[in-house]
């Protein structure tokens, strides 16, 4: 709920086919979902680099870092979640406005908070690809690079998702990575193909 008042939204002078045909860029969102240590941050990293280096305007929003600034204010509540994920749906909307191809590395366990995001996209008819790292929590545990699964299972952190907290998988993503059994390249590939059928890039 919007609590300012006395505000009025200030259209510039420039309309979205001005930009992108001056930029030569279309921007859109791309949602990577998964467990913790599924891979979604290693994947965007890659697909980031890919994209800056073939000449694509392109920019990574990964949740920790996200958490040290923007939204370092927000806990692990489900209302804080919920608010998190609210603010980041916000922002990667603004950057695939600008003509940014966006990529949110976040594990927003849930669909409605996902929903709301995509929903925002629709609404500014601006492309949201949600892709959803399907990765086993026994993949994830085993890979454990920040030691949250093994805190977690120790009850020294609570609402933990996948262990104590609910993870609501995709009902129909956009795309599925399965990184149990595809390499990070071949994921990239992957997210690389579904942004040339969108007419995203052509690289």
């Amino acid at each position: 709920m919007a609590h300012s008042t006395n505000i009025t939204w200030h259209a510039g002078e420039l309309t979205r086919r001005d930009r992108v045909a001056a930029l030569k860029a279309r921007g859109c969102t791309m949602w990577f979902t998964g467990l913790s240590a599924s891979g979604k941050s290693t994947i965007a990293a890659a697909l980031e680099r890919h994209l800056v280096q073939s000449g694509t305007m392109a920019y990574r929003l990964d949740g920790d870092n996200i958490r040290m600034g923007l939204n370092r204010n927000l806990g692990f509540s489900a209302e804080d979640r919920a608010e998190n994920i609210r603010r980041i749906g916000e922002v990667s909307r603004l950057f695939a406005d600008a003509g940014v191809v966006t990529l949110t590395s976040f594990i927003s366990p849930y669909v409605a908070d996902r929903e709301a995001c995509r929903g925002m996209h629709v609404a500014a008819d601006l492309p949201f690809l949600e892709v959803f790292v399907d990765t086993p929590i026994a993949v994830c545990e085993a890979r454990d690079p920040k030691g949250l699964y093994k805190k977690a299972r120790a009850g020294q952190i609570s609402g933990f998702t996948g262990i104590d907290d609910p993870y609501e998988p995709p009902q129909k993503p956009e795309l599925v990575l399965r990184t149990a059994e595809l390499s990070v390249q071949q994921c990239v590939e992957e997210c690389l193909t579904l942004l040339r059928s969108r007419g995203i890039v052509s690289k």
